[in-house]
């Protein structure tokens, strides 16, 4: 039944042309992401510059003739750019730069507590009083929403997106824009032309620093990402299993191939501190990233340890450097706040701000 729905929307597809165009928008590659289920049809449309003004016409017109056909009660559309804008080759290859510094989150592998990482290192430099942004670049996985316990769409001011307002941070994540349990069919460079509209698309406020959760891995969407943005630096999240250590090594040896600085790796669930017997348990071994960045010449910023805390703040939407300021977990992302900071002083001369 499902498949056969799914060729009547593509049918429907087929037979709308836009004004000036000679191909229909499924064929012409307008549509990406179709996906249909439970009944609802989601999909992305990349309208042409000339075609925005239209754009919400478009929409319904689509969304009209969509829904004439049987058992689809909801038609949900993302319209996107197409840039193809007569600029020089120059201005189309600059670096995407929303913010003063961006900062990269990575890690060779994911279930390591990348994102966790990000956002409680993008609450310890807030609180350093720095003007500071989260971009969730996990397409297939966003964890931001439930992270901060945000799941509604943002707000656009007619011409860009409004990022929310998380704890103070300015945030994004396309996990704002789709269902929380549509699944994400997309190839790699329609991921990527959507990593890069969030970053040119979102009315981002004076950023002094911006983070971007990245993917985990090191395939094409974080090679792209990381040449199409200027990184002031990446944070290499990493567990201290040799496995882990091999796959960081990799996203390592990735930034350093682009010529991006790194400003140290994390080593989360280091260990687990018994509060009954006192007992430090390393569940997954301990100091293999502390030895790893010393082997390769970078910084350690800090072991984070298996905490409860930790784990209870993240899945409640309100994260331990916001919940618990003076936590001792979150004491040490703070200490890891102010070693990124000393680090871009350092190479970015990154002016300290005069708090009055």
């Amino acid at each position: 039944m499902g498949n056969k729905k799914l060729d009547k929307i593509v049918t429907t597809l087929r037979s709308i042309v836009l004004q000036d165009q000679s191909n229909n928008i499924f064929d012409s590659k307008c549509v990406n992401g179709l996906n249909f289920e439970n009944n609802k049809v989601h999909f992305t449309l990349e309208l042409l510059p000339e075609q925005l003004k239209e754009a919400q016409q478009i929409k319904n017109f689509i969304q009209e003739k969509l829904l004439s056909i049987k058992q689809v009660d909801k038609v949900e559309i993302i319209l996107t750019a197409h840039n193809i804008k007569k600029e020089n080759k120059n201005s189309q290859n600059a670096p995407l730069r929303p913010a003063k510094y961006i900062i990269a989150v990575a890690s060779g592998k994911g279930g390591v507590g990348k994102s966790t990482t990000a956002i409680n290192v993008a609450l310890s430099l807030l609180k350093l009083e720095y003007n500071v942004g989260i971009l969730d670049a996990d397409i297939y996985g966003p964890s931001l929403p439930k992270l901060t316990g945000i799941s509604n769409k943002p707000k656009s001011n007619g011409k860009k997106i409004v990022p929310h307002n998380a704890f103070g941070l300015q945030a994004m994540s396309i996990g704002y824009l789709v269902p929380e349990d549509a699944a994400t069919i997309w190839r790699g460079p329609m991921v990527m032309r959507a990593v890069e509209q969030l970053l040119r698309d979102v009315d981002w406020q004076n950023l002094d620093i911006l983070i971007i959760d990245m993917p985990p891995g090191t395939g094409d969407a974080q090679l792209t990402l990381s040449q199409r943005v200027k990184l002031a630096g990446a944070i290499i999240v990493s567990t201290p299993q040799d496995l882990s250590l091999i796959d960081a090594r990799k996203g390592l040896n990735m930034f350093k191939k682009v010529n991006v600085p790194i400003l140290g790796i994390i080593e989360n669930m280091s260990y687990f501190q018994c509060t009954k017997c006192d007992t430090k348990h390393e569940i997954f071994g301990n100091g293999g990233a502390k030895a790893e960045a010393q082997k390769l010449g970078v910084p350690f910023l800090n072991e984070i340890p298996l905490d409860i805390s930790l784990r209870t703040s993240s899945d409640d939407g309100n994260p331990v450097v916001h919940k618990e300021p003076n936590s001792f977990i979150s004491q040490k992302y703070m200490e890891i706040g102010s070693q990124i900071i000393k680090t871009i002083e350092l190479s970015e001369k990154l002016s300290p701000r005069i708090i009055q």
